[in-house]
């Protein structure tokens, strides 16, 4: 396995931001959640892993495991990064001196709104994601380290902007938007309909790199790109079942707190008139109201 020092000082970077920012606000008073910082570094060890790891030589020899190392960088990491990262752990990740200039860059910040808005992230990740899939693009950045580098952090930056209407981590709890749902839909289909061309394609993709032959793991051209679209499939098949299930509960959870506690509340308030009006027990006053 080779080291790649650009990766590891990157990924140590973030290691060392997220825990500034959990240690300044402890002294403040705020603690954040166990549960918030398990996402954070589940999805920081996944990325680590990403670069780090075996699977990066794998990479140059199979393409189902090139394919595996995308998704587990953009489409698995990416997003328990950002819940990890939730507010406020978001308002002090970066430290002042910066965060400072950056929010007085006005251009920058409305640039960035426009590229989250729902509209805008999906068409953009998508053109970028095919763009990448082209023969010379693909088969360029496995031959350039610097244009590979460049796909990889395209992929994280862009899957970060897809995500963010969706988990908007600028909020403490996630909203529970129905408007998420088909979001969510029309984020995934343009890569089920990428990881659906290498299953049903009959001839190999990026040959010129990979070649015709018996690749890494001994998996024949077909069985690797077939194996590779298929990871990309099932990843958004999961992808899709989590969301949907996350924010119908989540609005769910909405519904019940903004109908079911003024219920509860009024119910509570009429019960004890009744039972202070007929001066009976509490267990007893529907038998009383039936005398």
């Amino acid at each position: 396995m080779s080291f790649q020092p650009g990766p590891a000082l990157g990924l140590a970077l973030l290691a060392l931001l997220y825990g500034r920012a959990v240690s300044v606000l402890g002294r403040r008073g705020y603690h954040v959640p166990v549960a918030q910082q398990a996402y954070w570094w589940a999805g920081w060890v996944l990325l680590s892993a990403a670069f780090l790891s075996p699977l990066d030589d794998w990479a140059q020899e199979a393409l189902s495991a090139h394919m595996a190392q995308h998704v587990l960088m953009a489409d698995i990491a990416v997003p328990l990064l950002m819940i990890g990262i939730r507010n406020p752990v978001l308002q002090f990740f970066l430290p002042r001196s910066i965060l400072v200039p950056l929010a007085h860059r006005h251009r920058l910040r409305a640039g960035f709104r426009w590229l989250r808005r729902p509209m805008v992230a999906i068409p953009v990740y998508t053109v970028v994601l095919y763009a990448w899939h082209l023969g010379p693009t693909f088969t360029g950045a496995l031959q350039n380290s610097f244009v590979h580098a460049l796909q990889h952090q395209s992929f994280i930056l862009l899957s970060a902007l897809v995500w963010w209407p969706l988990i908007e981590p600028n909020h403490r709890r996630l909203p529970a938007d129905l408007w998420k749902i088909p979001y969510i839909v029309g984020a995934r289909l343009p890569t089920m309909f990428l990881g659906m061309a290498f299953i049903v394609a009959q001839s190999p993709f990026y040959a010129s790199y990979y070649g015709t032959g018996t690749r890494g793991g001994g998996l024949s051209w077909s069985s690797d790109q077939q194996f590779g679209g298929a990871i990309m499939m099932v990843v958004d098949v999961i992808t899709l079942m989590v969301v949907l299930s996350v924010v119908f509960w989540r609005a769910a959870l909405a519904d019940d707190a903004e109908n079911a506690p003024v219920g509860e509340a009024g119910a509570q308030r009429e019960l004890a008139g009744v039972e202070k009006e007929l001066d009976v027990k509490p267990g007893a006053q529907v038998a009383h109201v039936r005398q």
